[in-house]
């Protein structure tokens, strides 16, 4: 899937074949904000893409709201106890913290 990037929030590419239109929203926020955006071309979309996120990001700074950014490098996962036990062996073994060692092994199964 294509994304856009601007100011540290990513958004979709999305298409309305019915009236030939482009749309998205940011990705990766809480699920209390909604920032939308649309454009008949890729260029009118990016606009609108950076001006929502401007926007937003004016409303907030207006209100003294915090702002809320795409993807915070946060991630809990759930786990059954025997992988959590067999992962922080791995990572005792490694000479790593879990969270060290499950950054790692995701970083080389990205590549």
């Amino acid at each position: 899937m294509e994304t856009l990037k601007y100011k540290d929030f990513y958004g979709s590419i999305e298409v309305n074949q019915e009236d030939d239109t482009l749309y998205g929203k940011v990705l990766g926020l809480e699920k209390s904000v909604l920032i939308t955006y649309e454009g008949n071309t890729v260029a009118e979309l990016k606009k609108d893409f950076r001006n929502a996120v401007d926007d937003y990001l004016e409303h907030c700074k207006e209100h003294n709201l915090p702002t809320h950014k795409s993807y915070s490098g946060t991630l809990n996962v759930r786990l059954t106890p025997q992988i959590h036990a067999k992962i922080a062996q791995l990572a005792e073994q490694a000479g790593l913290s879990i969270n060290a060692f499950i950054k790692e092994t995701l970083q080389k199964a990205m590549m």
